[in-house]
């Protein structure tokens, strides 16, 4: 049995069964392609227009699918991971996190010698450590495969035993790969904060062109637009960031997985078509990918898992201390600044709104938050995200889910029932704030009740 940092059993790992995740993985590719398919866009529409705007930098999602399924495939022929042990496991995925690690300091010290006014010849400089980080590359991406193959079915473990198993697998698979992201550029009305359309583009879009674009997309539709990076996408395989922190890429494993998830169910199809639906959605995505996260690191890297909550016993009230000036809390600024901004709007004060997110934007960028740009298109992206107070601002929609979230924890506490699985039950029919706060009230009443849980239909 193994144990947790805090000394806690775990159960055996679970093994992967070749033939099941194969049958699996023919189902979920199957549905993929059904969800890939849509209608063309109407002559004129602004979805076209905005196609035509950025057809030269558009993202090439086909051909990256291709090269991503092929790698997958021929991974899983061989599945070389099934005969590691499990210490042998996790210690390769430590091994390639350090190397990753590695290779981006070195691409930085690169970088700083071609910055560096006092360098004379960057070339000479950097040679070294330029056939250096090729090596190093490619030592990478021969690892790279297992290392993502391995986290998958770490993660997928989990799932399946708190989640949603089929035959003992996660359904869907999990699947991730991780590369250069895609950036986004998102459209939002000028007048109410609501994202109205996204478009992604190539990782390499320079900062300018990407200045340039936005300026180009507010002067022809009278919008508000942003091109930003993002830390994952969920296609299929999911796409990950070379961000090299284990947790944290287990973390968007998960996290993207959930959105696989819920292509099944309502709160999966209206996520384009309702912005209370893609708001519920970004946000069960982040609640359940922090407590996935978790539970993986838990169980095949504890010594790199945050400490388990534990009950706060009472303490006797802490000795008045002088008053010190409050610490800077970006979350809790940026939540007051959306408010502000929401009711400006609310009022026709467009204008005044735009001019106060600018005089906050540099407010953020003296404390040390550098935000190139904050507008309706900003708050648009980063306020569906509302598993923690910020940009959401006051929007009732991810307080009401994360309330869901911990009346279902507490319903389950005390019956060994999985609160994950019984969460996304609850939630994946959700599609409004109407439907959200009817489903608290239930889950509330149920279990003062009887103190038991009600599973939907």
């Amino acid at each position: 049995m193994k144990r947790t940092a805090a000394g806690r059993d775990l159960p055996p790992p679970q093994k992967f069964s070749p033939f099941l995740t194969r049958l699996v993985l023919l189902i979920w590719l199957l549905a993929l392609a059904t969800i890939l398919e849509g209608d063309g866009m109407p002559p004129g529409a602004m979805e076209t227009r905005l196609y035509r705007l950025v057809a030269d930098i558009q993202f090439n999602f086909w051909g990256w699918e291709a090269e991503a399924l092929w790698g997958k495939f021929t991974l899983w022929l061989l599945q070389p991971q099934r005969y590691m042990t499990e210490a042998d496991r996790s210690a390769f995925v430590r091994d390639f996190v350090r190397r990753v690690q590695a290779v981006q300091r070195l691409e930085w010290k690169i970088s700083e010698a071609y910055s560096d006014p006092s360098v004379k010849n960057p070339d000479a400089t950097t040679r070294k450590m330029r056939i250096e980080r090729e090596r190093a590359r490619r030592e990478i991406a021969a690892r790279q495969p297992i290392a993502e193959a391995i986290m998958e079915e770490q993660v997928g473990v989990v799932l399946a035993r708190d989640a949603s198993g089929l035959v003992g697998q996660p359904f869907p698979p999990v699947g991730i790969r991780i590369s250069p992201l895609p950036q986004v550029l998102i459209v939002s009305l000028r007048e109410r904060i609501t994202a109205i359309h996204q478009e992604e583009l190539v990782p390499s879009l320079t900062t300018d062109r990407a200045k340039a674009l936005e300026e180009q997309v507010d002067r022809t539709f009278h919008a508000s637009s942003l091109v930003t990076s993002i830390g994952g996408m969920s296609l299929w395989p999911a796409m990950l960031l070379e961000y090299p922190n284990t947790g944290w890429w287990l973390e968007v494993t998960a996290h993207e997985w959930v959105h696989h998830y819920l292509y099944f169910f309502p709160l999966g199809w209206e996520y384009d078509r309702k912005w209370e639906a893609r708001v519920i959605n970004e946000t069960v995505a982040s609640l359940v990918g922090k407590e996935v996260g978790k539970r993986t690191l838990r169980q095949y890297y504890p010594d790199l898992a945050p400490p388990e909550e534990e009950e706060e016993e009472e303490q006797p009230p802490p000795q008045e201390k002088p008053a010190e000036p409050p610490a800077f809390d970006f979350r809790a600024e940026m939540r007051q600044t959306r408010i502000r901004v929401d009711w400006l709007l609310l009022h026709g004060r467009i204008e005044e709104a735009e001019a106060y997110m600018e005089q906050r934007r540099q407010v953020f960028w003296k404390k040390g938050y550098h935000i190139r740009k904050l507008n309706q298109a900003y708050f648009a992206f980063h306020g569906s995200y509302a598993d923690e107070p910020g940009a959401a601002g006051a929007d009732p929609v991810g307080p009401a889910v994360r309330d869901l979230w911990a009346e279902t924890r507490k319903a389950v506490a005390q019956l060994g029932v999985s609160d994950l699985r019984l969460f996304l039950r609850r939630v994946r029919g959700i599609t409004s704030l109407e439907e959200l706060q009817a489903a608290l009230d239930g889950a509330h009443t149920n279990r003062e009740a009887d103190g038991g849980i009600r599973y939907p239909p």
